[in-house]
């Protein structure tokens, strides 16, 4: 299959390339796409077969739900058996944008997309790409992120391109994405609104609208059936092995220039994920990305991914990443740095 990639600088009214992808959209193909928070690879949320086709070009396990994209109220509305108030809370809010609701799912939401649930998560993304797209195929669209099940996601086109091209009938290639981490995803059927997810709609956040708000006991590691992406195998990881250190000030410091020094003495190369803070302190002769100040929590979620990424050509026998603290979008970094390394953690 060969991967049609255009490009979208600015989405004109009728814009011939987003026709084009809804056609492949109805017809069962797909299609990897721009959103705020990464890029998504999307299929006919109503049909299976398409479904399907997602995992097989994700190599995704099959009890990994999919979550669907709706472009307005009335497209959510067909899909659930009812809104509840948290729900409506949440739509008023936050929607459009980087937030996910877990629901009941009425028949006609197939078990392909749902991982044999009887809820199903749903977002509105607030990308104009995005829901034009929807808006154009008429139909709700399944999308996961556009890469390899496990790997990093991508916030680019040519990080789709290096995990999928060939795999997908087309790429829209529309910039950045904004936030850089995946939507956060609210389980909305329960007495008390839970985080199965975190991301940049953030529990501070939540709470201000909701009240109190629950925090998923999956998110320390717990084994549990999954009701959202990501709750239950290993995700967004490089290549190499990545071990997350945690601490602050001159412990952080000290131990880094530990570990630094026992992977050197075992002839390991090094790679580094580190504030631009903590880089000052380091040796320069390791191989080092920037995620950005530790005063700037939204530019190090945005460049998070694309760090973890940045060593997966490069002869690397294991990675160190700094951890941020977990308050506010703290929380949803963490939560990748975790998952990435398998939470394999050392506190200074």
């Amino acid at each position: 299959m060969k991967t049609n990639i255009v490009k979208i600088n600015k989405l004109e009214a009728v814009d011939a390339n987003i026709i084009q992808a809804a056609k492949i959209i109805r017809s069962g193909g797909l299609v990897a796409f721009p959103t705020e928070t990464v890029y998504g690879l999307g299929a006919n949320g109503l049909d299976a077969k398409a479904a399907a086709g997602i995992y097989a070009a994700k190599g995704r396990p099959s009890d990994n739900p999919l979550i669907l994209h709706v472009c307005d109220f009335a497209m959510l509305a067909d899909l659930v058996v009812e809104i509840p108030e948290t729900a409506k809370k949440i739509i008023t809010a936050f929607c459009p944008g980087p937030i996910t609701m877990i629901l009941k799912h009425k028949a006609v939401v197939p078990s392909a997309i749902t991982g044999g649930l009887d809820t199903v998560g749903i977002r509105m993304p607030d990308d104009d790409i995005a829901r034009a797209l929807i808006r154009l195929a008429g139909v709700p669209i399944a999308a996961p992120s556009a890469n390899t099940s496990g790997r990093p996601s991508p916030t680019t086109a040519a990080a789709v391109l290096a995990d999928l091209n060939g795999k997908i009938d087309m790429l829209i290639d529309g910039g950045a994405s904004t936030f850089g981490v995946e939507s956060t995803i609210v389980d909305c059927t329960g007495l008390l609104p839970t985080v199965l997810r975190p991301g940049a709609i953030t529990m501070e956040m939540l709470t201000e609208v909701l009240g109190e708000v629950a925090l998923d006991p999956a998110l320390v590691g717990a084994d549990v059936v999954p009701k959202a992406p990501g709750m239950k195998y290993r995700h967004y990881a490089p290549k190499a092995p990545l071990v997350v250190i945690k601490g602050n000030c001159t412990k952080l410091v000290d131990r880094f220039l530990a570990e630094i020094k026992d992977a050197a003495l075992q002839k390991k190369q090094i790679g580094l994920i580190v504030s631009a803070e903590l880089a000052k302190k380091l040796p320069t002769d390791c191989e080092t990305f920037i995620y950005g100040s530790q005063t700037d929590l939204s530019a190090i979620a945005a460049s998070l991914y694309e760090g973890l990424r940045s060593f997966d050509d490069k002869k690397v026998d294991v990675l160190f990443a700094e951890a941020t603290s977990e308050i506010g979008l703290g929380l949803a970094i963490m939560n990748r740095l975790n998952k990435a390394s398998g939470f394999n953690t050392i506190t200074a």
